[in-house]
């Protein structure tokens, strides 16, 4: 529409009369009006194409813009959606090695409650302190086949009702029915004290290993028992 406006006015700035006769006169003075009115609008048209060209190139600029961010979105997406996909294949196998971690460890136990129950040896270790001897325990530590048990700390109480005869335990399990060490390290009197023993330990049978602290000084003693209780 703008190109029409600009022929149409390139077309009457021809159509005017080429030669109007006598300078200065009305005529001659409407005819430079004119013509200085169609040479500006010609202008003005010009500027507005010009503006419109600027304008249509910022809009194209926008639009490839645009395009290139859609583009970079989308093969963000794609990669997300791989790294997503990959994501969900390891959790599967992380899953699946759980559940056969889990059915390994149900099938040992089951393997563990059949030897226990085929077995029935059981370990117990004592701890006793004699009654006729001034001393005080502060702690006591327990290795069994070089497996730590809970260590006891004894208080002023506790000392007193060892004094009196009480009995500690200090490690009870169900055990192969075989040898075994036992190592007792104790404070005594703010002396360390160890003292160690290897027990036979037979099946079907409670073996009870005691400690009995006299003197500052550890002295064990060992027996078997068919029942389940002590002694």
């Amino acid at each position: 529409m703008k190109r029409i406006a600009v022929a149409a006015l390139v077309t009457m700035s021809l159509l005017l009369p080429a030669v109007v006769a006598g300078q200065g006169t009305p005529q001659s003075e409407a005819y430079k009006n004119r013509r200085a009115q169609l040479v500006k609008e010609l202008q003005n048209a010009q500027k507005a194409v010009q503006e419109i060209r600027g304008e249509r190139v910022q809009l194209q600029t926008r639009i490839e813009s645009v395009i290139a961010e859609a583009l970079r979105q989308r093969a963000a997406m794609l990669m997300l959606s791989n790294e997503s996909r990959a994501l969900n294949q390891l959790d599967s196998v992380l899953t699946l090695s759980q559940d056969n971690l889990l059915a390994q460890r149900d099938r040992f136990q089951l393997i563990g409650d059949a030897v226990r129950r085929r077995t029935g040896a059981v370990l117990v270790v004592l701890l006793r302190a004699d009654s006729t001897q001034s001393q005080l325990i502060q702690t006591a530590s327990l290795a069994v086949d070089n497996a730590p048990a809970p260590a006891r700390q004894y208080t002023v109480t506790m000392n007193s009702a060892l004094s009196i005869g009480a009995i500690d335990q200090l490690y009870r399990a169900n055990v192969l029915p075989t040898t075994h060490t036992v190592v007792l390290n104790a404070m005594v009197n703010n002396q360390p004290v160890t003292q160690s023993v290897t027990v036979n330990v037979v099946a079907e049978s409670v073996t009870y290993v005691q400690f009995a602290i006299r003197g500052g000084q550890i002295q064990q003693t060992t027996w078997s028992s068919r029942g389940t209780t002590p002694f």
